[in-house]
């Protein structure tokens, strides 16, 4: 047991002397006088129970009634108040590393869990323990491509989310990778464009996310169609949440399928903690990054788990580890796990169906009155012609709406998940048409 202790004056003097000045202000001189802070304009000192009521008070002057519009990666969903409930029990939040696993078997079995339910929604045959978030796990999946392949050029379709496109770029830069970006038609991404590329051999992978960044389902008959070389695996990024409506991205031959698991069970909270995943077929499970947690027996035949594939450079040497990333989103995925066993497939596919169909009936109604939309097969996002997009947000914000995700000057992202009620989608359609005059 340590007792931490404030400095007595004998000691602070004996301390300051050792680094050659007299005074602790003394430390401080070669800030410039400017810099410094004169006073802190404290209030006076005040009891627990008055600071409780004063941070109460200020918290009422937030506004958290908002009509939510916003997705682009980021959506907000329902979450059963059990999965807070479970997921901070002391098992969990109290566990140590998955290293040691005779102290850790509630963790690491969560986490095989959770890779075994990735496997469900995206048909791979191997999940790793989850990555930092979906942008992360777009750029371990390059790296992937690379160490399997051995090229160092990748086409990458220009409708994958922006914020992964900008880390797959400094990841790129980093390991003399030369990224190709796919250009767009009728918002999917051009697959004709790149035909003879990916039949070449000279890439190491086509990355297209569906749906797109712009809520468009992208053409996976044509993917599954496609003609590629054998070096040239396919990459996709996806919303879980999709999976469970749409095809799978086993069905149209995906090599790798990452994304971000914060539609299950996480809440939007000021942009994080989020939890990526990668996910591969059986032959490439040697490279996958991060963390993978296997199944098996102990010495007397019951069931137990361990860490195992294990190829990061804390084990092994670093010109051989397969990636950097030593730690995985362990908190994230618990959530997702427990919201996952929660809703089971026929809720998850109700979740899909009633996110999908809301959008659709908002868009139909836009149209109706006059708005246009520019998306044909979409999930649960589309985009909206809106005139000026800045005045046209800020003016449904007044009216605390917020519409959605600005694109360009002119368009906007609009979506919808099972959270958006037929009332508040009459009040979006009511608003915008006042908010565009």
């Amino acid at each position: 047991m340590y007792n931490f202790k404030a400095n007595s004056a004998e000691t602070t003097k004996e301390m300051l002397a050792s680094v050659g000045v007299k005074e602790y202000d003394d430390l401080y001189s070669v800030v410039p006088e400017q810099a410094r802070m004169k006073e802190f304009n404290l209030p006076e000192p005040m009891s627990e129970m008055e600071v409780e009521k004063e941070i109460s008070a200020v918290s009422k002057r937030n506004n958290t009634n908002y009509l939510s519009f916003l997705g682009g990666g980021a959506y907000k969903r329902f979450i059963p108040s059990a999965v807070s409930q479970i997921s901070s029990r002391f098992e969990f939040n109290t566990a140590y590393t998955p290293y040691q696993p005779e102290i850790s078997q509630g963790t690491l079995q969560v986490i095989y869990e959770f890779q075994s339910y990735i496997c469900d929604l995206t048909g791979m045959d191997v999940a790793n323990a989850s990555v930092y978030d979906g942008a992360n796990a777009c750029a371990e999946a390059m790296l992937m491509a690379k160490r399997i392949t051995g090229s160092g050029k990748i086409l990458v379709s220009s409708l994958l989310n922006p914020q992964y496109i900008e880390v797959i770029k400094t990841y790129a830069e980093a390991n003399a990778i030369d990224v190709e970006f796919v250009g767009e038609k009728d918002m999917k991404t051009d697959l004709s464009s790149v035909q003879d590329k990916v039949k070449s051999g000279e890439y190491s992978a086509l990355f297209v996310q569906t749906p797109n960044f712009l809520g468009e389902i992208e053409d996976v008959d044509e993917l599954k169609a496609l003609e590629r070389n054998p070096k040239t695996l396919l990459i996709t990024s996806i919303e879980p949440v999709s999976a469970y409506v749409l095809k799978k991205p086993s069905y149209f031959g995906a090599d790798i399928v990452v994304g971000d698991v914060q539609s299950f069970g996480n809440p939007v909270s000021f942009g994080g903690p989020y939890c990526g995943f990668i996910a591969t077929v059986d032959k490439y499970k040697r490279q996958l990054a991060g963390r993978i947690v296997g199944k098996t027996v102990d010495a007397e035949g019951n069931t137990a788990y361990t860490l195992t594939l294990q190829a990061r450079e804390q084990h092994i040497k670093r010109e051989k580890a397969t990636s950097n990333i030593c730690s995985n989103q362990a908190l994230s995925a618990l959530n997702a796990t427990v919201y996952l066993s929660l809703m089971g497939k026929n809720g998850l596919k109700q979740v899909g169906y009633l996110s999908s169909k809301q959008a659709h009936l908002l868009s139909s109604e836009l149209s109706k009155n006059g708005f246009r939309t520019l998306n044909n097969d979409f999930f649960n996002e589309f985009v909206l012609e809106v005139g000026d997009s800045k005045r046209f947000l800020e003016k449904m914000k007044e009216k605390n709406i917020l519409a959605g995700v600005k694109l360009n000057d002119s368009q906007i992202l609009v979506c919808t998940t099972e959270m958006n009620t037929t009332g508040e989608l009459k009040a979006f359609v009511k608003n915008a048409l006042l908010s565009s005059v």
